[in-house]
């Protein structure tokens, strides 16, 4: 090991889950609330896409400062207070329902979301072996997408009018800040998080880093426009809320295949191969008449594009040392952002057609496929094993 102060049996999954459980119901819940939300409080829906890439802004700005904060007080003290400032957004967004003001909320929260994300994320992956690892980030995708799937559902019987469904947000985040607040033994032991040197950033696996960039690039537009496109498909916000929910559990179901394979193949054949089963998804939302055929397609496209990210991060973390894995985890949450920040923009003028959304999609996923397998072909043919491809 290559810090022999740390100790793994002291660092506790329960804290980082369980707050992670209710801040994903609650984000999942918000991220389709605010969009459906906007003609009630008496914006345009062209805010959406707006409200989407500076939300993402937020949190690639937040992915350069946030190793400093847990470094001075601590994973528990900085989730809290991540936590805490998400919850204020949401408060300043009911006080003052303006576009100018929801567009800075947006940006603050999306730095305190990538505050908690690099809290969990980093919390779980300073394990000691790379099997451990990918268990661990099985974990925290698994409660991070089974609770954003949840919360999609809230549409339904709450409703998208009026200030109380975000009542119901704040109760939800209020909730999360709870465990890491009254437990307070469990987190990781302190130590110096080291920056990563410019040399190390090259030795970084360049598939990894496409993967977290492509990841954001599908998850901005899925989470920021695509509540709107099923929208306009079907006309009915509980069947909105159901297809969105169908999205995040097949990235919730796919997490334990994901934990299991990324050990054993290669994982940029394991990209390749999730960004082709995307790609079937979407020709089948394009072309499928039956409801229950289309359902099964979305689900598909979510297992295939939320699959991305554990993949890349595990695969950028697995030579890491303990000490910069903080550091590893901010610079993938960098890659993901900056592709969350462009992708919902593009992806709205990209196309003046109702489908462009699921066009974008397609093009990305497609292209990175055959990147994917192109690379994955490279580090066959020299020798590099399959596990670290």
């Amino acid at each position: 090991m290559e810090n022999s102060a740390y100790k793994p049996y002291k660092n506790s999954t329960f804290v980082p889950v369980a707050g992670l459980s209710f801040f994903a119901i609650a984000s999942g819940f918000l991220m389709s609330l605010i969009p459906l939300s906007l003609a009630s409080f008496g914006m345009d829906s062209s805010l959406v896409a707006w409200l989407a890439s500076i939300f993402y802004l937020g949190i690639l700005v937040g992915t350069t400062c946030i190793q400093n904060i847990v470094a001075k007080v601590g994973h528990r003290f900085s989730l809290i207070l991540f936590l805490a400032m998400l919850t204020l957004t949401i408060v300043a967004m009911l006080v003052i329902p303006t576009a100018t003001v929801w567009l800075i909320a947006r940006f603050i929260a999306g730095f305190a979301v990538a505050g908690v994300f690099v809290v969990v994320e980093s919390w779980l992956l300073m394990a000691d072996s790379a099997k451990q690892r990918a268990k661990r980030l099985g974990l925290y995708m698994t409660s991070l997408y089974g609770g954003s799937a949840l919360g999609q559902l809230a549409i339904g019987p709450l409703g998208v009018n009026g200030n109380t469904p975000f009542y119901w947000v704040i109760g939800l985040l209020m909730l999360a800040i709870l465990p890491p607040l009254l437990v307070k033994k469990g987190q990781p032991e302190s130590m110096e998080h080291q920056k990563i040197s410019l040399r190390e950033v090259k030795k970084i696996s360049l598939p990894a880093v496409i993967g977290c960039l492509v990841s954001g690039m599908l998850l901005g537009p899925i989470y920021g426009l695509m509540p709107s496109y099923i929208n306009g498909q079907f006309a009915s916000n509980e069947r909105t809320a159901f297809l969105m929910a169908i999205i995040i559990l097949g990235g919730m179901l796919v997490q334990p295949l994901v934990s299991y394979l990324s050990t054993r193949i290669s994982k940029s054949l394991l990209m390749a191969l999730f960004c082709l089963l995307g790609t079937i998804g979407i020709v089948g939302i394009a072309d499928g008449t039956s409801v229950s055929f289309v359902t099964t397609c979305y689900f598909l496209l979510g297992a295939s594009c939320f699959a991305l990210y554990p993949i890349a991060i595990t695969l950028a973390c697995e030579t890491m040392a303990l000490e910069k894995i903080v550091a590893a985890t901010e610079l993938m949450l960098l890659s993901y952002s900056v592709g969350s920040v462009f992708g919902p923009v593009i992806a709205e003028h990209s196309s003046t057609s109702a489908h462009s959304l699921i066009t974008y999609l397609a093009v990305v996923l497609t292209t990175t496929s055959i990147y994917m397998l192109i690379k994955s072909l490279q580090n066959t043919r020299s020798g590099h094993t399959p596990a670290i491809g």
